[in-house]
């Protein structure tokens, strides 16, 4: 399936007013996308817009509320209207809730949902019956989560959302490829990112929730989601922690139990903040908008070589062999030079086919920082 460039496509995206959507959409405007930004937050997305026309790109500001469903059915007809088709839809927006499953009001959970979880229904059926109507290949991407992959204290709603976010998005998936469907579904599994996520979740503890360990910035995930509008991809993952930590939870999920149990409340909780109050969270209103960065305290990374290799799969399996044959065959040097050098009484013994006395070293193994990447 071949995708238009960037510079040829109209890219929708939910979302838009901060963090990751609006970093999107400042790197899609400027490798010349023509950009549809929605979000609740009307006066934000509008700055935006204003900005993107001024500097000159191309953008249309819809305010938008992606739990409403007429709401995304108008952000469609808007996107069509003004420029005549989309070529990319993203499905970003999204909010968290900080509390035990036991204390989350049920209002609150269905609330989260519908931003979370039917929001991205919403935009993926639109998404996929546009591209089916006009015949051509566009691209569906769904911003998930490494808490999408992994269940996770504290987030229950919020890994529990992202996790039905996930089946909904492989289902589609299968479907569209056995009716062989112009559309590229691409599920999008961020680590850790520096956005004001914190800031507008709901929060049921006394303390300020915020990141601490190691952070990426937003321009990552904007790297994965403009590579995946031009290459059909099935996922992409940011940061080696999202991939690692989502294979060791498959592989042994008890220990990854204990893991997280671990450490997630003291890398998810700054003790040395009050919390939000709920009025301020953007679970029922709009947060505040333009900012791309949050408040959070940690190892900041530069940049995801894990999204580099992602993009460039080949190089990257040939760069692995490469440095995986030149450790052998420094392996085998080294082998060689050890047996020559090896001590008389260890010599005699292979010689004459007896077990030669072994010294086992004591090794002290430590985990630094499960949630760090390589």
């Amino acid at each position: 399936m071949k995708l238009k460039p960037l510079d040829q496509q109209v890219i929708v995206i939910t979302g838009a007013s901060s963090g990751i959507g609006l970093v999107t959409a400042r790197m899609a405007a400027r490798k010349g996308a023509t950009v549809v930004l929605a979000a609740r937050n009307a006066d934000a997305i509008r700055q935006l817009a204003d900005e993107i026309n001024s500097q000159g790109g191309a953008a249309l500001a819809v305010p938008t509320d992606v739990g409403s469903e007429e709401d995304m059915f108008r952000l469609a007809a808007a996107a069509v209207a003004e420029f005549g088709t989309f070529d990319t839809w993203v499905n970003n927006a999204g909010v968290s809730i900080f509390g035990h499953c036991d204390e989350v009001s049920i209002p609150d959970m269905k609330r989260m949902f519908d931003t979370n979880y039917w929001g991205t229904v919403y935009g993926s059926r639109l998404a996929v019956e546009h591209y089916k109507r006009r015949q051509e290949p566009g691209a569906l991407i769904n911003i998930g989560s490494f808490f999408g992959d992994r269940a996770t204290p504290i987030q229950s709603t919020y890994c529990t959302s992202k996790h039905a976010l996930h089946g909904w998005t492989n289902a589609l998936r299968m479907e569209l490829e056995i009716e062989k469907a112009p559309v590229s579904v691409t599920l999008i599994h961020p680590g850790r990112i520096d956005t004001p996520y914190n800031e507008h979740a709901q929060s049921y503890y006394k303390h300020q929730v915020a990141h601490r360990g190691m952070v990426y910035p937003p321009e990552t995930v904007a790297e994965a989601i403009l590579f995946a509008a031009e290459h059909p991809k099935r996922d992409m993952y940011v940061g080696f922690q999202a991939k690692a930590l989502a294979a060791v939870g498959h592989l042994a999920p008890r220990l990854m139990d204990k893991i997280m149990e671990v450490l997630i409340y003291p890398t998810q909780i700054d003790p040395k903040r009050p919390s939000r109050n709920h009025e301020t969270s953007g679970l029922y209103h709009a947060g505040y908008g333009l900012h791309e960065r949050g408040s959070h305290e940690g190892w900041f990374r530069s940049s995801s070589w894990y999204v580099k290799a992602q993009k460039h799969p080949l190089l990257t399996a040939a760069a692995v062999a490469g440095l995986g044959t030149a450790a052998w065959l420094l392996g085998k040097s080294a082998d060689g030079q050890d047996s020559q050098a090896m001590a008389p009484p260890e010599q005699e013994a292979i010689n004459q086919g007896e077990a030669a006395p072994v010294v086992i070293e004591e090794v002290e193994v430590t985990v630094i920082e499960v949630f760090g990447d390589v």
